[in-house]
């Protein structure tokens, strides 16, 4: 089995032709103007054998998979990941982008739940994602705070 990063690497959008970049915002352009009309939604997927049965798609789907058109075509990565998944502290420290140490610090301090395995800690993907939104509503708090400071002062930048 491939690991995560592997996966990622595979699907960078940085490897897509200037011809799918366009295949892809076009498709998102118009799964966002269809999305607010539908009720229910197809697609049509056409192999090198010919068409396939149109297929049927709850609306939710097809907002993720605009949602994934519109990251792919700006060349951002997309990963996808449920919700429920259980990580482990060093994937955990990837997906925050901090050490280790740091998120287990974090665990043991409990600001961040996770339960044990054995000896191993995990922690579940939905609460990981939580706890990195509120870090970047902590970081843009303590930058407005300093952009206050330093108007205040008479420093701009």
């Amino acid at each position: 089995m491939t690991s995560i990063q592997e996966r990622i690497r595979r699907l960078k959008p940085s490897e897509m032709t200037p011809e799918e970049l366009e295949m892809a915002r076009s498709a998102h352009r118009c799964i966002g103007e269809s999305l607010d009309r539908a009720r229910t939604a197809s697609i049509k997927v056409v192999s090198e054998d010919g068409e396939l049965p149109p297929v049927e798609l709850p609306t939710k789907a097809l907002r993720l998979i605009g949602e994934v058109l519109g990251a792919l075509s700006e060349r951002r990565a997309v990963t996808v990941v449920s919700a429920k998944r259980e990580m482990t502290t060093v994937e955990a420290a990837n997906y925050l982008h901090v050490s280790r140490p740091f998120v287990i610090r974090e665990i043991d301090a409990g600001r961040l739940p996770h339960r044990m395995v054995g000896t191993h800690r995990r922690v579940q993907f939905e609460d990981l994602h939580a706890y990195k939104q509120r870090m970047i509503a902590g970081q843009k708090d303590a930058l407005k705070q300093l952009s206050e400071d330093a108007n205040e002062l008479g420093l701009d930048y």
